[in-house]
């Protein structure tokens, strides 16, 4: 078809030139005019009659060129609904009506709480009718009308908006008339695309009159606009504009009438978003844009492509696509000053170019903390899998020697969900750098996107995404740890270099279950260990060899151990055969070597076994808080408080807002005698867990050898109500009243001794209250009965300072002899 105007030629079809945007003549004289019928004024169903026996109207709520919605009750069902009439005057259309039918048929198919629900097609009194879900809420058009969107706000609605749009496509329906006015934001804030009346199903016939244009104009894709082939790409471009939308509160193509939009769509490019609006981030600009490309095939091809754009970006992070694009704009722009600048600036802004271009960081990285990382999927239930990735990358990056601190993940998982500002969480924890990312699972695919933070700006040092078949998650862990110390200039060692150029392949059932092993065996309380046990046994069903599930349960068994929920000689041999399976399988575990440290200190009083497998454990990673953290008590017991200290402050720098260890430094200034720098940390301590088991324990003993024996007294009482031990609690008042302090002491000592008659009571814990109500006869024979019993505690016989009024009975300098404790 030749245009009028400028004699272009067109397909025939065409509705507008697709050079000038003139208005081309539509079907033959006998067609008939869509536009005319829908100008006739639609007539309006009274309030309060009934439809199809069964539909009372309530109210109009909207109209529309396909059709008129209604308000109404469904009495039999009891629920409001939305009904959607074909306009009367359009029934003798067949092709429309087949179009009509088509879109409850379209949009019944999809199911996704994106996507308004439809519930029926029907006919009745020769009024066709889609009855569908009543959404309470406002829609898009309206919320825009008052001025743009705040761009968290805009970022979520069309994160969901896309979702929707995902769901259609993988059904093969394009919607082809989505605009703002078609999207409804409830009043929770949930998105919901509205009105499929365009929708056609991916291969099938196209029900519209010839010539005939669908889809509201300034929305319209070039290619629909002139009447080509569409596809679901021209959703995508529709979804474009109303971003752009969202975010500028204006249309991108605007003009006087019909024509003028149509021009602007094929020919003119809309006006940067961030020249219309401050503070909108150009790796935004980029999507926008993107989506607004003319060339289809230049456009996102795919929804799924922009909605990871637009939740990497919601994470913080700027794809790698997106940093390419815009570096190529960079360069051009820096071309075009070049050009400009002359001859005689040529060699000076070539160099300044070169320079910004390769010129890394001057000096290396020695901090470094990992922020939780963010679940792109939008599944709860995925949150192990990102919390297991945040775990490996930050035991991967901590065992690299030439990174003096990164920060341990019991700190980091404080910030996990927060909004606190990067350069504050960087000041708190004193780190040179942070790395941010987010983890998307789908099926057997994991793509984990990362980037390095400047927390002095918050500018972006590095940036990119990986992708790999879960199969290979350790080689794509290795990638991401290679690339981050290249970015630090960080030298590797030899083996360093060797270990991560090599990874084995793991079976994806049984990473999956270790990464849920993991997750739970964090929770340490009884239902936690369970559920993490039956994870790492699964895990080794799928593959026995597996070292990590082996090491994971044996740290199942030490939680045991340490919630005092198995009594020591059933969790020990258990964690230690498990602990020693995984270290045969693979020898350079280093919390396995962790788990053996610990068995031989508490359990099988091996010193010089303990030490050994403490020194390894931190050779293999110099970063590890708990093995520091552990070792420096080893050392208090070894009789070596300065060591001792050196690494209880290591852990600590390690991880700085561990209650645990900030109660177990508490245990070190106490065995330093340092009284009153122990109670300023455990009173700090308690400020934000005023519950924590380790730290009411130690404040109490503190208090006590002060001699502070009302401060001691309220501790003791708060540490037995945490453990909702009333009987405790009774016996404490009826002892201060009757001898004061100690006699509250001896009270609960008493108390404790029967009820070991009936139930198990760690024989320490009873000598350790005599010792204290000053009872030594008492302290010493259940003393003796831990030491039969191989009660974990008994190490500390040599350096708890509650002990100091037994060291010179013979009977305890035989206990320590017995134990090869240093006197």
């Amino acid at each position: 078809m030749e245009c009028p105007n400028c004699h272009s030629e067109n397909r025939d079809d065409s509705r507008y030139c697709s050079n000038c945007a003139t208005p081309l003549s539509l079907a033959g004289p006998e067609g008939p005019s869509l536009t005319k019928t829908l100008a006739t004024p639609l007539p309006t169903i009274s309030k309060d009659t009934l439809i199809a026996g069964k539909y009372k109207i309530v109210e109009e709520i909207g109209r529309g060129g396909m059709g008129v919605v209604y308000k109404a009750e469904d009495i039999k069902l009891k629920r409001t609904v939305a009904l959607k009439f074909l306009p009367p005057e359009l029934t003798h259309i067949p092709d429309v009506k087949d179009r009509f039918m088509r879109e409850a048929q379209a949009a019944a198919a999809l199911d996704h709480p994106n996507i308004c629900t439809v519930y029926e097609f029907d006919q009745a009194e020769e009024k066709a009718f889609i009855s569908m879900a009543f959404i309470k809420g406002q829609n898009l058009k309206k919320k825009t009308e008052s001025g743009p969107l705040e761009l968290d706000e805009a970022l979520r609605i069309a994160t969901q908006v896309a979702e929707g749009l995902q769901e259609a496509h993988k059904k093969g329906i394009v919607h082809r008339d989505i605009k703002s006015a078609n999207i409804m934001v409830t009043e929770n804030g949930q998105a919901k695309i509205m009105d499929f009346g365009l929708a056609r199903v991916t291969g099938s016939t196209l029900v519209t009159q010839e010539g005939m244009t669908m889809g509201t104009i300034t929305y319209m894709s070039p290619e629909q606009a002139g009447g080509n082939k569409i596809d679901h790409r021209t959703d995508i471009w529709s979804f474009g504009v109303v971003l752009y939308e969202m975010l500028t509160g204006q249309l991108p193509f605007k003009g006087d009438h019909e024509q003028a939009i149509v021009y602007s769509i094929l020919k003119e490019k809309p006006k940067p978003i961030t020249d219309i609006k401050a503070g909108i981030p150009v790796s935004i600009e980029q999507v926008v844009s993107k989506a607004l490309e003319k060339d289809p095939d230049k456009r996102y091809q795919q929804v799924e492509d922009l909605l990871d754009d637009l939740k990497s970006i919601s994470a913080g992070i700027v794809p790698d696509e997106i940093k390419a694009r815009l570096r190529k704009a960079k360069l051009r722009k820096r071309k075009r000053a070049i050009l400009y600048a002359g001859t005689a600036g040529l060699t000076i802004i070539m160099v300044v170019l070169a320079l910004s271009l390769f010129t890394g960081r001057a000096e290396a990285i020695e901090s470094i903390a990992v922020m939780p990382l963010e679940n792109l999927s939008g599944d709860p239930q995925q949150e192990y899998f990102s919390d297991g990735m945040h775990e490996a990358l930050i035991t991967d990056l901590a065992q690299l020697a030439g990174l003096k601190r990164v920060i341990a993940r019991s700190s980091m998982m404080r910030f996990k969900g927060t909004k606190t500002p990067l350069t504050e969480i960087a000041k708190e924890l004193k780190v040179d750098a942070l790395i941010t990312g987010a983890v998307l699972r789908s099926g057997d695919r994991v793509r984990v996107t990362a980037q390095l933070i400047n927390p002095a700006t918050e500018a972006q040092l590095w940036a990119q995404t990986y992708e790999r078949d879960l199969r290979d998650v350790l080689s794509l862990q290795n990638e991401i740890v290679s690339t981050i110390t290249h970015e630090v200039k960080v030298q590797l060692t030899p083996q360093e270099e060797t270990r991560l150029a090599s990874a084995r392949q793991v079976n994806p059932e049984a990473y999956d279950a270790y990464l849920k092993g993991q997750f739970h065996w964090y929770k340490l309380n009884r239902e936690g260990l369970d559920a993490a046990l039956q994870y790492f046994q699964f895990a080794l069903e799928k593959d026995p060899e597996y070292a990590l599930a082996h090491a994971g349960i044996a740290k199942v068994w030490q939680g045991y151990m340490q919630q005092g929920l198995v009594p020591h000689d059933e969790a020990a041999p258990k964690a230690k055969a498990a602990a020693l399976k995984a270290l045969s399988l693979d020898n350079t575990l280093a919390d396995v070597y962790f788990t053996l440290a610990a068995i031989s200190t508490w359990t099988d009083w091996d010193w010089l076994g303990g030490e050994r497998a403490f020194r390894r454990a931190i050779e293999l990673n110099p970063n590890y808080p708990d093995a520091r953290i552990y070792y420096s008590q080893f050392l208090n017991i070894m009789k070596r408080p300065k060591e001792a200290m050196a690494e209880a402050e290591i852990a600590l720098e390690l991880d700085p807002l561990n209650v645990l260890f900030q109660g177990l430094y508490g245990m070190d200034l106490m065995y330093a005698r340092r009284y009153d720098d122990a109670i300023a940390l455990l009173r700090n301590t308690l400020k934000t867990s005023a519950d924590d088991a380790v730290a009411l324990s130690t404040l109490r003993s503190v208090y006590h050898m002060k001699q502070m024996y009302d401060e001691a007294l309220e501790i003791w009482k708060a540490s037995y109500a945490a453990k909702g031990d009333q009987e405790a609690e009774e016996a404490l008042e009826l002892g201060f009243k009757e001898a004061g302090y100690q006699g509250a002491l001896q009270r609960v000592a008493e108390t404790f001794v029967a009820r070991s008659r009936t139930a198990y009571v760690t024989p320490w814990q009873i000598g350790t209250l005599y010792t204290r109500a000053g009872k030594n006869k008492e302290a010493l024979e259940w003393l003796e009965k831990a030491y039969a019993a191989h009660d974990p505690n008994m190490p500390y016989l040599s350096v708890d300072p509650i002990f100091d009024n037994l060291r010179n009975e013979p009977q305890f300098q035989d206990l320590l002899s017995r134990m090869k404790l240093p006197k």
